[in-house]
């Protein structure tokens, strides 16, 4: 079995604007409206899909999906720019996001891992997750996939009254090729 395929007939696919913002949108405005995931207070329109696609496909970045034998979407990740500097880009910021419905089935271990597959090919070295410290089942996941805490910036934000904590949790990947300058 690949990692394509699953026995549960899950299966990774590579998200597509045309196909897929509807469900990233309605998984994202979850988390917005209902958990400190996202530090967002407001819904995001489904223009701001077209943005956040465009900004994946400029910069080579995945969207890797986890769809049912039915084609529905059960779960997403991505990984995008950590830091804006040159010497950052064998660094990324990763985002793993399970539909409220599918959550605690090991999806989102499963997208992760995918994720980490992903950026082993691509010769990403650092892999890192901002998780709100709070999110004990997400920080859980990280330690058990190899990931360290690096690190924590008290009040980051303010939602649903109260001071949220950024624990940031970092996984360092073996780079075959050297890395270089430039």
């Amino acid at each position: 079995m690949n990692a394509n395929s699953q026995s549960d007939g899950v299966r990774f696919i590579d998200c597509n604007e045309a196909d897929h913002a509807s469900a990233i949108l309605e998984i994202l405005n979850d988390a917005i409206v209902n958990s400190t995931a996202l530090y967002d207070y407001k819904p995001r329109p489904p223009e701001a899909m077209a943005t956040w696609f465009g900004t994946k496909r400029a910069n080579g970045f995945p969207v890797v999906g986890a769809v049912d034998e039915a084609g529905t979407l059960l779960g997403f990740a991505s990984w995008g720019t950590f830091r804006a500097f040159p010497a950052n880009k064998y660094t990324v910021e990763h985002s793993v996001y399970v539909h409220r419905d599918q959550r605690g089935r090991g999806l989102g271990e499963r997208l992760l891992l995918e994720l980490i597959r992903r950026a082993r090919e691509q010769q990403i070295h650092v892999l890192v997750g901002c998780i709100d410290a709070t999110n004990g089942g997400s920080i859980a996941l990280h330690t058990k996939l190899g990931f360290t805490h690096s690190g924590t910036i008290k009040e980051a934000g303010f939602k649903f009254g109260h001071w949220l904590d950024a624990a940031f949790y970092q996984l360092n990947l073996e780079m075959p090729v050297p890395p270089v300058d430039g």
